[in-house]
């Protein structure tokens, strides 16, 4: 049975007697789908003890999540014919015509849950936003324990949709802004008013040309970078009072629910009403800071990082980039964040910032245990 699902095109693996059907999760490995399906019916215990990683208590459980049953006694060692017994269904000698016959066969639905609803801490069939903060104490290690189920955080459809964005979304808003914004900029740099401390002095001003904006526009998304290690280093990751209810629920609005929920697909960008509140802040402050003109500048190139910035979180996270380039380590970087160093790792767009500020994930060194 294994063998013949597998030859459709399903990813079970065993841990010695374990049987876990990982056909749903193979593109999110951050290994690669690739490395996932060259271990299809093979026993991965080894794999999880490594090298070249060893796999952190939270992948171990997440891998729990796709149980489906147990190998025979005895057919441990021979994958490519093994039977496993599945919500007690008793083997049968595998025949070729298995292969033919896998896609009509009983669908094998995990048995182990993603969430032990009797056991959880909160309700999962209720809003989980009004549960979180009467976990006190237990919060923390609660939400740092990831789960492969969705979230619902209102009671209110509305709220709740207004909660939840498709990653495309976050582009067709923000990208015609960025465009607009740009020309605006631009046309207005090349009317040659705009000069650097005239507010000061009129003598040694210094006059801010259109070819200038380029430069401007890049310091802008230089300047995001790090607003966005800032932002998720000391505001997504405070660790909030165990006493104060507001403050847990706040977080977990902010940034828990995606530490609790990962792969959530509809929560991996940032929501644009919400957002917009936020640029618009950011926007402010550039205008008191700055000239109008160059102050919008900045501004723009500073929205342009942060819509790359989203892209690339969701692409870390459900894209499935090929080994060996930039975004391959990214993404095994950011899941590392995620399952095992989330004191670390705060950078996302770019580990530049973990670097001055040493929260840099170290490299593994391994050394296997006998």
């Amino acid at each position: 049975e294994v063998r013949a699902r597998c030859a459709q095109g399903s990813c079970l693996v065993r841990c010695r007697r374990r049987l876990y059907d990982l056909s749903g999760f193979v593109r999110l490995h951050p290994g690669g789908e690739q490395l996932l399906r060259r271990r299809a019916g093979t026993d991965v215990s080894a794999a999880l003890d490594g090298p070249p990683h060893r796999h952190s208590a939270n992948a171990r459980r997440w891998l729990e999540q796709y149980y489906v049953g147990e190998m025979e006694p005895g057919e441990e060692q021979v994958p490519p014919a093994a039977t496993c017994r599945v919500y007690g269904v008793h083997p049968e000698p595998v025949d070729e015509k298995m292969v033919d016959a896998a896609a009509s066969s009983t669908r094998m639905d995990p048995c182990c849950k993603t969430v032990d609803l009797e056991t959880d801490l909160v309700d999962w069939q209720k809003p989980l936003l009004w549960q979180v903060g009467y976990l006190g104490e237990k919060y923390d290690e609660w939400v740092h324990q990831p789960v492969d189920r969705p979230i619902r955080l209102f009671h209110s459809d509305f709220l709740e949709s207004l909660s939840k964005t498709a990653w495309y979304v976050v582009f067709m808003v923000w990208a015609p802004v960025v465009l607009y914004l740009s020309w605006v900029s631009y046309s207005s740099l090349a009317q040659g008013n705009t000069r650097l401390f005239s507010s000061f002095t009129t003598e040694y001003s210094i006059p801010v040309h259109k070819y200038y904006f380029p430069f401007i526009f890049l310091l802008g998304m230089f300047l995001w970078s790090l607003l966005e290690y800032l932002i998720h280093r000391f505001v997504f990751h405070m660790k909030p009072p165990a006493s104060n209810y507001y403050l847990i629920t706040l977080h977990f609005l902010l940034h828990g629910q995606h530490h609790k929920s990962p792969f959530d697909s509809s929560r991996l960008v940032f929501p644009p009403v919400p957002a917009s509140l936020v640029i618009g802040f950011f926007y402010g402050v550039l205008r008191l800071l700055l000239p109008e003109v160059l102050g919008l500048s900045v501004f723009v190139g500073g929205l342009c990082g942060y819509v790359i910035y989203d892209m690339m979180h969701y692409y870390l996270h459900y894209g499935s980039p090929k080994k060996g380039t930039y975004l391959y380590g990214l993404k095994a970087y950011h899941v590392k964040h995620h399952f095992e160093h989330q004191k670390s790792g705060f950078g996302i767009s770019t580990r530049f910032w973990d670097h001055p500020f040493r929260t840099l994930i170290p490299e593994e060194t391994f050394e296997k245990e006998d």
